[in-house]
């Protein structure tokens, strides 16, 4: 998939890039990248949006994540999702 497909296919669905971005728990930067070129998009990618597409409405349905985003993204070392532990039990050992 390039880059302007993907911009292409998320406008037609409806989706921002911020929505796709919680639906795919990547961060908002790296949809961004994607759609700009700057980063290479990986090859599951299709297969997800094709997923999102038989599930659209439920998806689009679904309440925001909430808790406390990491620094996604490889450039940082981080996976990008959003942590649903609370505070004190990332900190338990």
């Amino acid at each position: 998939m390039e880059s302007h497909e993907l911009k292409q296919w998320r406008e037609k669905n409806g989706y921002s890039q911020g929505r796709l971005a919680r639906i795919l728990e990547v961060d908002v930067m790296t949809v961004s990248r994607w759609e700009r070129g700057i980063m290479r998009i990986p090859s599951f990618l299709k297969l997800a949006l094709a997923y999102i597409e038989l599930r659209g409405d439920e998806l689009k349905r679904a309440p925001k994540r909430t808790g406390t985003a990491k620094k996604g993204g490889k450039e940082h070392g981080g996976t990008g999702r959003v942590s649903s532990l609370p505070q004190e039990a990332k900190h338990k050992n």
